[in-house]
């Protein structure tokens, strides 16, 4: 029998979206929560979003916009592009969720939501929609609250370049903080921060508590009614990434330091199944001069070339689509990182990246690493980036022969709605003839890992046999994603972690 350093009826184990979903679930239906994060911020994983939506189909703040789209249509589509990969009664409870979810939370003054248009990602499948699903947090001023703002994690300009925090939250950091203030209201909420989960405790096969750490001690903390793991992905473990096959690096993803598994391994140590554990949110990484390549999208012009000097590839296609070209081909041993993006001057030297999510830093650092080139003919730059000059030549003239007639007859691009998203009204063919000519090195990214516990539709976690242990739950990149190999539009990650953690909160108060 442990002994109980604290006691709650619901321990959340994570901040992010659906660490504070749980919590604020668990504290409006009367009960006492805990949450533990392992960093030293708030908001985990999400809290990096740069829109924080969450895709959740015919939702109250999408009708007041005027949006007709059904939930059968939502789930047609959604069928079509995750096929049978997953349970389908867990993608229908991811799909049917979300509407419902909102109306909860709009009820409550403090969680204030708006519509952000924002394109399905696969813009061919039955029912997808050009306008999306898909809706952020209002951002929120802080002002009078400098506090929160500093005990919310990023912007990842503060992070990595040491920027001032800014005076609006917006995106992730926006829901964090709208949660965190409505939780304010509650009595029976604690919040701990540095505390990381170290294992479960089980008693006669019912999960009933936690060890975590706090200062270099082990405290066991009860939880009468449940444990709710949403401590996001294990992106930033190296070994971990190794032993389940996820490609890449953990220090190109772009989830937080503290994203090491801990809750995958306490959840498999008491016997939970796991899936999909070689699977991530995938994106191509622009290269930054401290040698890791971050998320990068809003793509207004250029072309990717692979070490042989060709295009393998549509460049403004949504980014786990793109990053999932990437690693087919290097599994097929066609390809070899870095790649290079080509582009020419009608900009300036900055490669046309419309959103660098690490902002950029001086032109020359990037220079002085060599991740960007410069030369006054293509077959100068084939040479500085190692690429055969003919090869590049060509590929280059046949861009060139493409573009007047605004179809990429070799893979499409501008051929769905997405991939005209950030083209301003214009061709989603920019050609390349204004010397100098330029490159920019590319890698590959993810936002975080999406395997994880298997659970059922209101979250519990299954074992081996598929049945629930009792008092254990899981959400975001902690379970196994609903979308399985497939990302089907943006919001779904943030979407799914704040939906099964209140899901999960409400069945362990048995609502």
């Amino acid at each position: 029998m442990a002994e109980w350093a604290e006691e709650c009826d619901v321990l959340v184990v994570g901040s992010g979206a659906g660490g504070c979903c749980g919590a604020y679930t668990a504290a409006r239906e009367g009960l006492s929560v805990i949450l533990v994060e392992a960093s030293e911020y708030f908001g985990g994983t999400t809290a990096y979003s740069g829109g924080g939506g969450v895709w959740f189909p015919t939702n109250a703040v999408l009708q007041r916009a005027g949006d007709d789209d059904t939930l059968e249509d939502a789930l047609t589509y959604y069928h079509a592009v995750v096929g049978d990969r997953t349970p389908r009664e867990l993608q229908e409870a991811y799909v049917r969720g979300g509407a419902p979810l909102i109306d909860y939370l709009e009820s409550d003054d403090d969680l204030e939501f708006m519509v952000y248009p924002w394109p399905d990602y696969f813009g061919k499948a039955p029912k997808a929609r050009a306008q999306g699903r898909h809706i952020v947090p209002s951002p929120l001023p802080i002002a009078a609250d400098p506090e929160l703002n500093e005990s919310i994690r990023g912007p990842l300009g503060r992070e990595r370049n040491g920027e001032p925090l800014p005076d609006m939250l917006i995106g992730g950091r926006a829901l964090v903080g709208r949660f965190l203030i409505a939780l304010r209201k509650y009595p029976n909420v604690e919040l701990y921060r540095n505390t990381p989960l170290e294992e479960l405790i089980v008693e006669d096969g019912v999960v009933v508590g936690a060890v975590v750490g706090n200062d270099g001690e082990r405290r066991a903390i009860r939880a009468r009614k449940g444990v709710v793991l949403a401590a996001g992905g294990f992106d930033r473990n190296d070994e971990m990434r190794s032993k389940y096959g996820v490609p890449g690096a953990a220090r190109d993803s772009m989830g937080p330091w503290s994203n090491l598994g801990k809750a995958h391994e306490a959840g498999i140590a008491v016997g939970a199944d796991v899936d999909l554990m070689d699977q991530a949110w995938w994106s191509p990484g622009l290269t930054h001069p401290d040698g890791r390549s971050a998320f990068a999208l809003c793509f207004t012009g250029g072309i990717f070339v692979d070490q042989d000097g060709a295009r393998f590839t549509n460049e403004y296609a949504p980014y786990d689509r793109l990053g999932r070209d990437v690693i087919a081909r290097m599994e097929r041993g066609e390809m070899t990182l870095p790649f290079w993006m080509i582009y020419d001057d009608r900009n300036g030297e900055v490669p046309p990246v419309g959103a660098t999510n690490v902002p950029l830093v001086e032109t020359e650092k990037y220079v002085d690493a060599g991740l960007w080139k410069t030369a006054d003919t293509l077959e100068e730059l084939a040479e500085q980036i190692g690429v055969p000059a003919e090869s590049l030549k060509a590929t280059v003239a046949r861009w060139n022969d493409l573009a007047p007639k605004g179809v990429d007859e070799d893979f499409g691009r501008g051929d769905e709605p997405y991939d005209l998203a950030f083209t301003g009204g214009g061709s989603a063919l920019v050609p390349i003839e204004q010397g100098p000519f330029h490159a920019a090195q590319f890698g590959i990214s993810d936002l975080g890992t999406k395997g994880g516990l298997r659970t059922d539709t209101v979250g519990r976690v299954l074992d081996s046999e598929g049945a629930p242990i009792p008092g254990l739950y899981a959400a975001g990149n902690t379970m196994a994603a609903p979308s399985g190999t497939v990302y089907p539009g943006g919001g779904n990650p943030i979407g799914a972690s704040a939906l099964f953690a209140h899901l999960s909160v409400m069945d362990a108060a048995g609502r």
